[in-house]
């Protein structure tokens, strides 16, 4: 079997003689026909469209021509498989039916050459479509050989890091991201067709703010100033809302210099919005029809990702608060050594307050889990934050077990509300309960989707949070934010009642297209450097 590099060599010696035959390897351009190679693909396609076809005998000398163009990626006597962004067609190539030049083009095409033929349609002895081409051209000379197997590219990494090849190599990959780009689409139309307005804001901050994460830094060298990469657009959302701009959205990159998982890359994207005189129920229902009608897009166009999919976007979701889910997650893998109500309020009251009492009802309860409570609790004193932590650790993987259709195929989504106010640093205090604040956060199959809350538009309430951000990041606190004296001014100037949203578009579309891996849903993730 020839090495690499003798296949190299031999696509080299291809494309001199290409420029001998007077032909360029990789000539300036091509005008093409798109509707009519999308044609021909579809009738490929349409087995009852195929079978009218004449066959080669039958052909009419007044036929129309068609036009079939792209990347070559099979070679069978003289036929070859083209591949187009909507689809493969075949072309039967003889060197007969060309001009001498193009028969010397012929002899030099290589598969992921790209090329363009037109001619009639004729049917196959199989019954499958081709064009038989009466021109040939050569678009494209490729110099290095393709994957061994077209429909299987198999390393995963070197599907991520040589993404161009995935794309021309695995179509149903090219579908997803298809499939995005009609989720972002639908997304943006959702929200105009609601008065909101698309705006754009910094990328580069001066303070680190907006969300309790870890930023990347940077500097400007002219004005001698440090800056951070946005780990979200809020505070700059907000001081719009404050300028008058009721309803204003934001679709772009964000970044957070946190870890690298099938759920985590640094730089995301994300749909944020703000509405005035609106609150966080408002943006519940908001969010509910907005992935409906995202999801009915989705299934008219790609109905095959929803085939297989284990969630149900149709069907009725569920609002929890996040103390009855951490009750409800342990309560169902008790042992029966406790009482259930009483673990339950145990857990939601009082235990959270003592340590031991806490680690002895665990130990009881979820003995495998001890271990991972104390290092979860750790560093976690107040009521509030031991509860975000539990939750985190015992119940939010299981919500796709715990909610589900009535008939118990499906998980539904749940949104997850009254969230401790520790956790919440710019979201406005429950009336009920000042130890919660009036927010929720989407969870579908486990991974959080959305997170939405009341604003805090009280200054001094905001001044203080600020305050012990800054205090925490003082205390080694790396996620935790800068006292932004703007902001406090803005908000000086008065903030209506307003509820904002950010949604996870890269998480939205691993549960839309059913894909395992955030990585699945990135043209190009983030991979640590090719070792040359």
């Amino acid at each position: 079997m020839a090495t690499e590099e003798e296949l190299i060599a031999a696509r080299r010696r291809h494309a001199e003689a290409l420029q001998e035959a007077d032909a360029q390897p990789f000539p300036k351009g091509f005008v093409g026909d798109d509707e009519g190679r999308r044609e021909v693909v579809a009738i490929a396609k349409d087995e009852q469209r195929c079978a009218r076809l004449p066959s080669e005998q039958e052909l009419s000398d007044t036929a129309t021509h068609h036009p079939l163009y792209g990347r070559v990626i099979a070679k069978r006597g003289p036929f070859l498989v083209i591949r187009t962004p909507h689809g493969d067609a075949q072309a039967l190539v003889r060197p007969d039916n060309l001009s001498k030049p193009e028969a010397a083009q012929l002899k030099t095409v290589d598969l992921s050459d790209h090329v363009a033929v037109t001619g009639p349609l004729v049917r196959t002895r199989t019954g499958a479509l081709t064009v038989k081409a009466l021109t040939y051209q050569h678009l494209g000379k490729a110099l290095l050989p393709p994957p061994a197997k077209w429909h299987g590219l198999q390393d995963v990494e070197k599907r991520y890091r040589e993404r161009y090849v995935d794309l021309f190599a695995n179509p149903e990959v090219a579908e997803v991201f298809r499939a995005r780009s009609l989720v972002v689409s639908q997304l943006r139309q959702f929200m105009e067709a609601r008065d909101f307005l698309e705006v754009e804001t910094p990328i580069l901050h001066p303070l680190r703010g907006g969300a309790t994460a870890k930023p990347f830094s940077t500097h400007h060298n002219a004005l001698d100033i440090p800056l951070f990469l946005r780990v979200a657009p809020e505070l700059y959302l907000k001081r719009l809302v404050v300028g008058g701009l009721d309803r204003v959205f934001e679709i772009g990159r964000t970044f957070r210099n946190e870890g690298v998982s099938s759920r985590h890359n640094p730089e995301f994207s994300l749909l944020e919005a703000y509405m005035a005189y609106a609150t966080d129920e408002t943006l519940m229902d908001l969010l509910e029809d907005m992935l409906r009608e995202v999801d009915h897009a989705l299934r008219q166009r790609f109905p095959g990702f929803a085939a297989e999919r284990a969630v149900d976007f149709r069907s009725r979701w569920e609002r929890k608060r996040m103390r009855e889910i951490l009750a409800d997650r342990v309560e169902r893998a008790g042992q029966g050594n406790i009482p259930p109500a009483r673990l339950c309020k145990a857990l939601t009251r009082a235990i959270i307050f003592d340590a031991d009492q806490l680690d002895r009802t665990l130990r009881a309860v979820l003995p495998e889990q001890t271990e991972a409570t104390r290092a979860a609790l750790e560093g976690r004193e107040t009521y509030g934050a031991r509860i975000s932590a539990l939750f985190e650790l015992l119940a939010e993987e299981h919500m796709s077990s715990m909610y589900r259709t009535e008939a118990g195929d499906h998980s539904v989504p749940v949104f997850v509300t009254e969230h401790p106010v520790e956790v919440s640093p710019l979201a406005r205090r429950c009336d009920e309960d000042d130890r919660f604040v009036d927010r929720f956060e989407l969870f579908v199959e486990g991974r959080e989707l959305a997170n939405a809350f009341c604003e805090l538009n009280d200054p001094d309430d905001q001044a203080e949070r600020f305050a012990a951000q800054v205090q925490s990041r003082e205390g080694g606190d790396e996620e935790a934010m800068d006292y932004d004296h703007d902001y406090i001014r803005a908000l000086r100037h008065g903030m209506p009642p307003t509820a904002g949203i950010g949604v996870g578009i890269d998480r939205l579309v691993m549960a839309l297209c059913n894909q395992p891996s955030i990585r699945d849903v990135l043209l190009f993730p983030l991979l640590k450097p090719e070792h040359k």
